[in-house]
C-alpha cells in the first residue's frame, strides 16, 4: 500500500510517499509507522489519516486499492 505524506511528516521521513505492507486498520498502520520511523513517533501520535480523501480514525478498515494519506497537525500564525 502507498501512504502519501504531507508537511512535517514528509520532511522528517524524506519522501512524499512510502510503501507499507498491507494492514487492516488505520490504528495498525499508525503503530507500524511508529516502529518503522521511531524518530517520527511523536508526530504520528498527533497526526490524522485519510482514506480515499475522508478523515479516518484508528478503527477504519483499509481496503485494497485505497488511497491513504498521513496529515500532520498544522500550526501557524
Amino acid at each position: 500500500m502507498k501512504v502519501l505524506l504531507f508537511a512535517r511528516a514528509r520532511d522528517l521521513i524524506g519522501a512524499d510517499r512510502i510503501d507499507v505492507d498491507a494492514v487492516a486498520t488505520i490504528g495498525e498502520l499508525r503503530r507500524r509507522l511508529m516502529r518503522q520511523y521511531p524518530h517520527v513517533a511523536g508526530l504520528l501520535e498527533k497526526s490524522a489519516f485519510a482514506v480515499n480523501e475522508e478523515f479516518a480514525d484508528d478503527n477504519v478498515t483499509i481496503l485494497d486499492g485505497a488511497e491513504v494519506a498521513l496529515l500532520p497537525p498544522v500550526s501557524g500564525g
